[in-house]
């Protein structure tokens, strides 16, 4: 555990549809002492931050429905009704060629399967201040 107190607060959310990657990441972040939900599309990703105040997303970006680079945009656009347009979505791949996608998407950060503790605790402090 970590000595982040504002942490309580804060809930993430992990969009992905391999439901072992989802539980392993839902894993580490509690384990980082972060609050979590998991969804399986970026359907149920745009739909889960119309409904509550996530303070970061990790987005698959090979979803199916929505992949994350849609479900990004449509986060991102004035229509979308999201409570925070602007909060950070890092995108989660296992192709590095999705970099620069990732960032005409929207997406703030990115981090490269296989997920790492420590890269993920690193991106996650870079992009909530608490």
């Amino acid at each position: 555990m970590s000595d982040r107190p504002s942490e309580v607060q804060l809930r993430l959310l992990v969009a992905e549809d391999n439901q072992l990657n989802q539980t392993v990441l839902l894993a580490m972040l509690n384990k980082l002492g972060y609050a979590a939900d998991g969804v399986a599309n970026g359907v149920e990703a745009v739909a889960a931050v119309r409904a509550v105040e996530y303070s970061l997303v990790l987005m698959d970006c090979e979803m199916p429905e929505m992949d994350g680079f849609e479900a990004t945009r449509q986060i991102r656009s004035s229509g979308a009704e999201v409570r925070n347009p602007n909060l950070p979505v890092i995108a989660v791949s296992a192709k590095p060629e999705h970099r620069d996608e990732c960032r005409k998407a929207g997406m703030n950060g990115y981090l490269l399967k296989p997920i790492f503790m420590k890269d993920l605790e690193e991106i996650i402090k870079a992009w909530i201040t608490g």
